[in-house]
């Protein structure tokens, strides 16, 4: 078998290449490969049984069409409805979008977040952009931020939630099958194969049929996620492709009433607070906020249990979740930031017992741990139902703990209430952004004919940039 085109992985940035390949009409006979099930057979156990039950081969909160970002939330930052700065010129501000601005001008990342965003449209996006609104009240927050030594920024953002994003994704998928690009679920891709530096396809593992296949093709793009990043890591150290060492953000996830959050969520729906704090100056930050959410577990390489969260657009509760990751940057001679956030999690877990752990704020602050009896008193309540409680502290690290404790204390300055005992910390929570991969212009790596996009690479953070990179992949590989 051989393709002109295969792509490694299923989630924002494959899909989104290969729905602007259709709209090229160039390449004929594509093919994608991703170890999880189609958008409609992704169904997560928890929701029923209250328990994650681990899925085997694959969870399917980080596997299958779509990927794990669109699976957990869904949520779009649309940076180029309001990103300009006090001149009017195009600005994206900070760190969004990961190292995407290397590759290319902000004009043309506002053009292709503005093309992304209509097709996000096209397919039923909420047209409803939250955080465009109320702009003194946002300012005001962000006035009494910077007082604390605190960003907190803003963008406009579409919430799919998780139920309204399968549909929107069942959607581009029944496209794509319409149009003839090939898909290939439960299906894991156990190598590539390379030949005088130069890439000739991928070696395949199919699930169900207990088989070995070679694929061939004439390109071969990597776009898995950071689900993917140790198995991409391994690929990389074989084949010596090219990469940087990167950084990996561990922290926790917070769960706290939406009374506490009711600012921040009605005028921003997500703010993102950034932070500095005392005595090791590490970037500490808030991610992926979900008001009147659900903190959620899910299940990565070699067993590992994460935390997330995500939010529907009908379903609520009565708590606000978001994480708070703290960055760690490591310097010579450790150069493995993938394995150290790996250690951190299985050592969380089996202080869990496999299960994702819960702590009181209070307790971290008395020293102690939480105990069945005190949650079950406790003002907050927790919705990850099977989350153990115990003591985080065993297995966080000390300067990463501490990270986050003067962070909540500066954050409660601005948000009353956000270091409430009551409130809850789930871990482990951990982003791993450590494969930044040395691409060239066009994305391609080290090996000839072989490219990367997407979270796991190292190239974007988030659902919305890494669908815009799908789009500039397809781009550059049609572009004469």
């Amino acid at each position: 078998m051989k393709y002109d085109l295969i792509v490694v992985g299923m989630g924002p940035s494959a899909v989104f290449l290969a729905y602007e390949l259709i709209e090229q009409k160039t390449f004929k006979n594509i093919l994608l490969i991703d170890q999880g099930k189609p958008v409609e057979k992704r169904v997560c156990p928890i929701e029923k049984g209250g328990k994650c039950l681990k899925c085997k081969p694959y969870c399917n909160i980080t596997c299958g069409f779509s990927g794990a970002g669109a699976f957990s939330d869904g949520k779009l930052n649309s940076y180029h409805l309001s990103s300009r700065d006090k001149d009017g010129n195009l600005y994206l501000g900070g760190n969004n979008g990961g190292y995407f601005r290397e590759y290319m001008s902000e004009e043309e990342i506002f053009d292709l977040l503005a093309y992304t965003d209509n097709i996000y449209l096209k397919f039923g996006a909420d047209t409803k952009l939250h955080g465009l609104d109320n702009k003194e009240e946002i300012e005001k927050l962000q006035k009494k931020a910077i007082k604390e030594n605190l960003n907190l920024v803003s963008y406009p953002i579409r919430h799919l939630g998780t139920e309204k994003a399968h549909i929107l994704y069942g959607k581009i998928e029944e496209h794509l099958k319409s149009h003839g690009i090939n898909m290939m679920f439960e299906a894991e891709v156990k190598d590539l194969i390379i030949e005088n530096d130069e890439v000739k396809g991928v070696d395949i593992y199919k699930i169900n049929k207990k088989t070995n296949e070679k694929i061939y093709g004439s390109k071969v793009v990597l776009a898995v996620g950071r689900k993917g990043a140790s198995w991409l890591s391994f690929i990389c150290k074989k084949y010596n492709i090219k990469t940087k060492i990167g950084s990996v953000d561990i922290g926790i996830r917070y769960e706290l009433p939406d009374k506490v959050m009711s600012e921040v969520n009605k005028y921003m729906y997500e703010g993102k607070f950034i932070g500095r704090p005392f005595p090791y100056g590490d970037k500490v930050r808030t991610f992926c906020q979900n008001p009147s959410g659900f903190v959620s577990a899910e299940v990565y390489d070699n067993g590992l249990t994460l935390v997330n969260g995500h939010s529907y657009k009908d379903k609520k509760s009565t708590n606000t979740n978001l994480a708070i990751l703290v960055s760690h940057h490591f310097t010579y001679p450790f150069d493995k930031p993938i394995e150290y956030g790996e250690n951190v999690a299985q050592n969380l877990n089996r202080l869990g017992g496999g299960a994702i752990m819960v702590q009181r704020l209070g307790d971290i602050y008395r020293g102690r741990r939480t105990w069945e009896s005190d949650l079950e008193h406790n003002s907050v309540i927790p919705t990850l139902k099977s989350a153990v409680p115990g003591d985080l502290t065993y297995g966080l690290g000390y300067r990463t703990m501490t990270d986050i404790l003067e962070f909540i204390k500066s954050v409660d300055k601005v948000v009353e209430g956000f270091a409430n005992p009551d409130n809850l910390l789930y871990g482990p929570e951990i982003k791993f952004y450590s494969n930044e991969i040395v691409l060239d212009k066009k994305f391609q790596t080290s090996i000839k004919g072989l490219y990367s996009i997407g979270d796991g690479g190292g190239l974007t953070t988030g659902l919305m940039m890494a669908s815009c990179a799908g789009v500039k992949m397809a781009r550059i590989l049609t572009k004469k």
